[in-house]
């Protein structure tokens, strides 16, 4: 049987992403921060506060989407999804996502929970008629929040996508440094060898608020310019996993169809392939 794993773009097996809330002032310069490093950014927009913001159109392209970030729903009013009705958060994500993509001028399928988003669930509303009905209003992922830690593993469930940690967690230098020294070579272990997401998440007044906006600095430095690593947003991610989870194999293993529109890569028994898109590769017998 043979080992397959999937890999990033250009075969790289670690990603970086960030995620970061509100559609607040500070984000510009956070936007800034990121594009300085060569970081990918997404910014969850809660459209009732960029309204008072008032970033234009023009702003939102400039400071944000020509530089490679993604604008996300964060929510019309910025209510948490699970203390909401169906029709109430129906409502919420789909002005949210209207007005943004008025404003942005593209499609909007990313999502961050507001407030406590999914993790307090009243109003007898379930996860499962969360997730159904963003799906039904084409959100492609939704990021919760509550599950720090130094696993770097990526979601199996996209509506539940649990980050790494919050920028201001005390240990998220030490899992950057796990993160950076995590071997995912041939050498390595066998099952260590999945490709490793880290997601770090926050909101940039609080840098304001800490008057530490020398710690996204500090961040930023320690994971840029490293050949190991892909850095995307988080469509980016969520879109690449779903096309790799596209792939279609014969039944013993040596070929492999991409019906996708993206060029796939993949590590086959330590051998490193990309599938182009419309392609059928052939793999090598042992």
């Amino acid at each position: 049987m043979r080992s397959v794993f999937m890999r990033y773009p250009d075969g790289k097996a670690k990603a970086v992403t960030f995620s970061y809330d509100d559609g607040v002032p500070q984000d510009k310069r956070l936007a800034e921060i990121f594009t300085k490093y060569g970081m990918k950014g997404t910014f969850n927009f809660n459209c009732e506060r960029m309204r008072a913001v008032n970033f234009t159109k023009e702003e939102i392209q400039e400071i944000f989407l020509s530089k490679g970030h993604e604008i996300a729903v964060h929510g019309a009013i910025h209510r948490a999804n699970g203390n909401l009705r169906p029709i109430e958060g129906i409502r919420d994500v789909l002005e949210c996502r209207l007005e943004l993509e008025e404003k942005c001028g593209r499609i909007i399928r990313g999502m961050a929970y507001p407030d406590t988003g999914i993790t307090l669930m009243g109003s007898f509303t379930t996860y499962e008629e969360v997730k159904k009905y963003l799906t039904e209003l084409d959100i492609a992922y939704a990021r919760t929040l509550g599950g720090d830690n130094d696993s770097f593993m990526l979601p199996q469930d996209f509506h539940a996508w649990m980050p790494t940690a919050h920028h201001g967690n005390s240990k998220l230098m030490e899992y950057i440094e796990k993160f950076l020294k995590l071997d995912i070579t041939p050498a390595a272990y066998h099952a260590s060898r999945v490709s490793r997401l880290l997601y770090i998440w926050g909101h940039s007044y609080e840098f304001d608020r800490a008057n530490n906006w020398e710690r996204i600095e500090e961040i930023c430095e320690r994971l840029c310019d490293n050949d190991e690593i892909w850095y995307a947003t988080n469509m980016e991610i969520c879109e690449y996993v779903n096309a790799y989870k596209s792939l279609i194999y014969s039944a013993d293993g040596h070929r492999v169809y991409n019906p996708t529109l993206f060029e796939i890569w993949i590590d086959i028994d330590s051998k490193l392939y990309s599938v182009k898109s419309g392609e059928t590769l052939i793999i090598p017998e042992n």
